[in-house]
């Protein structure tokens, strides 16, 4: 018997791709939790790969963050505050 392997098949072992047989497909908790952290899975039947599960490629829009500097300017305006005495003296309080 010989044995071929294509470049696909190295790159993807040396990477360490996740496998699963078709029985270990019931475990659908290790299958769910490969796929949410973006890996693709390699599905065999008799240790020969007969299909690739690929997740869903995430489009997560940027989070738009309020601007914190011009928040802090408007309330303090051009006052610089002492954090860390601020700090110390709430400390002494407990």
């Amino acid at each position: 018997m010989t044995l071929f392997l294509t470049c696909d098949t190295i790159v993807c072992h040396i990477l360490g791709m996740p496998t699963v047989n078709i029985r270990q497909l019931r475990e659908t908790r290790k299958l769910k939790a490969w796929l949410r952290a973006g890996k693709t899975i390699e599905l065999r039947e008799r240790n020969r790969i007969i299909a690739h599960i690929v997740p869903e490629p995430v489009n997560e829009a940027p989070a738009n963050w309020p601007d914190f500097a011009a928040r802090a300017k408007k309330i303090f305006g051009e006052r610089i505050l002492p954090g860390a005495d601020i700090v110390i003296e709430e400390r002494g309080r407990y």
